[in-house]
């Protein structure tokens, strides 16, 4: 490299003195020209401009506009002491007795910290329901050093907003922005108590949107890299024009610390909450009896459609809104209300969003065409699933790489398929890789149900690409499978 640099400075050098030489004649002795050589002209640079300031974001005036709006929060929860003795003395002939006469144990206080942010100056506090999950004492701390004592107005586990109320009059509160317009790539901030360190201020920018967690079903999360850790919880994320667009929730770590990526709850979906906890003390969410899942390149292509969209639906629930609506198992849910659906994760907050009894226009995707279907909206409650069983003597399944067989009728009636379908004992080749697993209850293929192996071949024949839909346990999928 130190040869490489000195042979550049000698080129660099070399270049330098051929600007300097004149174009014609001799240097003499006095540095002159020989006679009728022109007299050389030095070369002067040419004068640089200034170089341009960025502008940065002025995070300063955000934190003193809203940071006497950011409140800590402490819980304080009890616990039982474990009993002496233990379960490991249970085989012992004394344990009866230490049962009946041991000394009662105190209750053990456990404590949590946490951060949120005054949206009514009456008092109400917006925070994160995990922050106050089980708490038998919660005081806000305001920035002036003022403590009160907290009631919890109500808390919501699915979307993991809390209303918190203290009395208090005239206090200062934040602005709320539209986290809609929140685009990626724009600069955030985020005001909390990380590990009880009261109104820390950390910076960064907008990573994603509309993201997808396992436990946020009804959340599409706002992901940024500013540093978030544990007290962070509940505090407001702000952007540019000091408006609060989300409440930071959770992070994804794997030292319990920072590591650049952090998740929070837009606050349109925070507000919609509030309003309702407040209100009401509960929330109503909309819900139409399907299960679904992402639709893959694969499956798009098996379905005829021009590029992978929408939510596709792998099992209607029986005499649910939508099976009375028409909706059936590989139907692809694309809009709702005219509102596309992208991802399969967009759909259940839509639906949620919905409130119980109206009715919802959905354009589904079905037999290589769109048409389009109205659904009334149930209440969301729980919904009962069905089991599975199996047994043997199967049967070669052909280019799938299946080896299947018909089900009895009451493995049918313990697996909840009355219609059909095909047990799956054996799996290689491109079912293998499509990842399917012996156990498997094969339902349909591209739509269609199947009762034996026989149909099954004669269904996959000259197909380059089938789905099937599939029953694993206690859930239903489509799986892609490639077939050359």
């Amino acid at each position: 490299m130190l040869v490489n640099l000195k042979r550049a400075f000698m080129l660099a050098g070399v270049a330098l003195s051929l600007l300097t030489l004149p174009s014609c004649g001799k240097f003499n002795s006095d540095g002159n020209t020989s006679a009728g050589a022109p007299a050389v002209t030095p070369v002067t640079p040419a004068p640089q401009s200034a170089p341009t300031a960025q502008t940065l974001p002025d995070f300063s005036s955000i934190v003193q506009a809203n940071s006497t709006a950011v409140v800590n929060i402490r819980t304080t929860a009890s616990t039982k002491a474990a009993e002496s003795p233990g379960p490991n003395f249970r085989g012992d002939p004394l344990f009866e007795f230490f049962r009946r006469f041991q000394i009662p144990q105190p209750d053990v206080p456990r404590g949590g910290i946490g951060s949120g942010f005054i949206v009514s100056s009456d008092g109400v506090v917006l925070t994160n329901a995990h922050v106050v999950a089980g708490a038998g004492n919660v005081t806000v701390k305001l920035s002036d050093r003022r403590e009160f004592k907290a009631k919890v107005v109500g808390s919501d586990a699915q979307t993991d907003i809390a209303v918190i109320k203290i009395e208090a009059k005239n206090l200062p509160v934040v602005k709320l922005g539209d986290s809609k317009s929140a685009r990626v790539g724009d600069w955030v901030l985020a005001i909390g108590s990380p590990y009880g360190f009261e109104n820390t201020v950390t910076a960064g920018i907008i990573s994603a949107t509309s993201r997808a967690l396992p436990d946020g079903a009804y959340v599409p999360f706002i992901q940024t890299d500013a540093a978030v850790n544990p007290g962070n919880s509940g505090g407001p994320l702000f952007n540019m024009k000091g408006e609060v667009i989300g409440i930071n929730s959770q992070i994804y770590s794997q030292t319990g610390g920072y590591q650049g990526l952090a998740f929070a709850i837009p606050i349109d979906v925070a507000m919609k909450v509030q309003r309702q906890l407040t209100e009401t003390g509960r929330v109503e969410r909309g819900r139409i009896g399907v299960s679904i899942q992402e639709v893959s390149q694969n499956l798009a292509k098996s379905f005829g459609m021009d590029m992978p969209r929408g939510a596709l639906v792998a099992s209607v629930e029986k005499d649910g809104p939508a099976a009375k609506a028409g909706i059936e198992p590989g139907d692809v849910i694309i809009a709702v209300n005219g509102v596309k659906v992208e991802t399969s994760s967009q759909l259940p907050p839509m639906i949620a969003d919905i409130k119980p009894g109206e009715s919802a226009k959905l354009d589904i995707w079905r037999d290589g065409g769109q048409k389009s279907l109205t659904v009334k909206v149930d209440p969301m409650h729980g919904v009962d699933r069905d089991k599975t069983g199996r047994n043997a003597a199967p049967q070669e399944g052909g280019r799938l790489g299946l080896a299947v067989r018909s089900l009895t009728n009451e493995e049918r009636r313990a697996a909840g398929v009355p219609g059909g379908g095909l047990l799956v004992e054996d799996v290689s080749g491109p079912a293998a890789q499509a990842g399917m697993q012996e156990g498997d209850i094969i339902l349909s293929v591209n739509g269609t149900p199947v009762r034996d192996a026989a149909q099954l071949r004669a269904l996959v024949a000259n197909k380059a690409q089938v789905a099937l839909r599939v029953k694993r346990g206690e859930a239903i999928l489509f799986v892609p499978i490639e077939l050359g």
